[in-house]
């Protein structure tokens, strides 16, 4: 099972967390407080944890080949939300 880390900087990593959470609490369970929220995708977990100066997220991937539509979901999804910040997806990594 391949584990992502993905992280951004930036000092609204806590309004992200949030944003992606509610967004996807919509058609997933998806729950957070605080700094802290977890997405349950399909494909496996994103555990999400916002700091004062970014945001990461843990993503368990259930297989290899899902890993491309893991990282699509949530680096899409901040393009739209940290458009200001002009983000353009998270620096993602093997854990």
């Amino acid at each position: 099972m391949p584990t992502l880390i993905g992280r951004i900087e930036t000092e609204h990593g806590a309004k992200y967390l949030a944003q992606l959470c509610k967004h996807f609490a919509h058609k997933i369970d998806a729950t957070w407080e605080g700094n802290h929220g977890r997405a349950d995708f399909v494909f496996g977990p994103a555990i999400m944890e916002a700091d004062p100066q970014g945001l990461t997220i843990r993503f368990e991937v259930d297989k290899d080949e899902n890993v491309p539509a893991a990282k699509g979901v949530i680096d899409n999804h901040l393009v739209t939300f940290a458009h200001r910040e002009k983000i353009e997806g998270m620096e993602w990594a093997a854990a």
